[in-house]
């Protein structure tokens, strides 16, 4: 590269991307203390060869337009990409890349940390501590349920839904999934996981949690009909994405106890919450930790920022998702 591309960063991301991007590109990361305004968006695409963006931004035609033909590639700080118009993307031309894999195990973790929280419940055990209301052991006291022996139901058996089937494994739990398509009974084999019809699946498991991307197929996957079909002790974890579940149906659903409990690190309007689930002590809210840990967060930066130098490179990216504008 004789003359370095224009970049521009919509957050700040972990060091080690930044410094990657410096090295290769002409630089601007946003400095401002949370999501960009639309208007500093739009104007800091402007005449830009790549955006690293986070799933947190919309990147529309309007985006891609204001950016003007020297546009490149979108790099996604994500696994997810719902936050790109990827159609008008490919047919721009534009190379759309996202991160997937590093975060993988870390939101695993997150998922079963949830699922454990809200069965023993300790959010409401250490606000109950915190009030000065522990007056020693008591036989009845904050009751849960079993984690170890019971039924784990998956809906989404791709990475992070076959983690998940693996930390089952350690709690000799009984795993169930449902996918779009079936996995090969290797898989299947491997993590003694079987397969279920979505319906099936709800009215079995006695904790269903989910791990599929947002598209238009799952927008309220979960919603009063799917809520009403689960055990009155079953629960639901969330860490994939807010509008999966229908969050007002999920609010009633815990209020008149159609089920036990939710956890949730992903809401539908995010950041903000629905507010009945805001008073309610059977769910656990969590402001989308997924995949927040210091080491994954820093693999996502890097690998962010290799694809983004890469594709303007006149590389193809590893993680690219619209692989049509190869042949452009």
């Amino acid at each position: 590269m004789n003359v370095k591309p224009q970049v521009f960063v919509t957050r700040r991301i972990p060091e080690e991307g930044i410094k990657i991007l410096m090295e290769h590109c002409v630089t601007e990361v946003s400095d401002f203390d949370g999501v960009l305004p639309r208007e500093t968006l739009l104007e800091k695409v402007k005449g830009k060869d790549g955006i690293l963006c986070l799933l947190t931004d919309t990147i529309d035609r309007e985006v891609m337009e204001t950016a003007g033909p020297s546009l490149k590639v979108i790099a996604n700080y994500a696994v997810g990409f719902d936050n790109i118009d990827v159609e008008e993307a490919t047919r721009r031309g534009i190379m759309v890349t996202n991160t997937p894999g590093v975060l993988t195990e870390t939101t695993a973790d997150l998922t079963w940390a949830l699922m454990m929280s809200i069965a023993r419940r300790i959010v409401e055990g250490d606000k109950f501590v915190r009030a000065g209301k522990f007056r020693g052991w008591e036989p009845m006291l904050l009751l849960g349920t079993d984690v170890y022996g019971s039924t784990l139901g998956i809906i989404g058996f791709g990475r992070i839904g076959q983690a998940m089937a693996r930390r089952a494994s350690g709690f000799n739990m009984k795993v169930i999934y449902f996918d779009m398509q079936k996995a090969p009974s290797q898989i299947e084999n491997e993590l003694k996981a079987s397969f279920r019809a979505l319906s099936e699946l709800l009215r079995e498991a006695d904790f269903v949690t989910i791990h599929v991307p947002l598209t238009s197929e799952t927008y309220h996957l979960i919603g009063e009909q799917e809520l009403k079909m689960m055990k009155k002790e079953a629960y639901l974890i969330n860490s994939a994405r807010g509008p999966i579940v229908d969050e007002k149906a999920l609010a009633r659903a815990l209020e008149e106890n159609w089920i036990r409990g939710a956890a949730l690190d992903v809401f539908e309007r995010e950041p903000k919450v629905e507010p009945k689930l805001l008073e309610l002590d059977n769910v656990v809210l969590t402001p989308h930790l997924g995949s927040a840990s210091y080491a994954t967060r820093t693999k996502m930066a890097v690998m962010a920022a290799d694809n983004l130098v890469r594709a303007l490179r006149g590389e193809i990216p590893p993680n690219l998702v619209n692989r049509e504008t190869i042949s452009r």
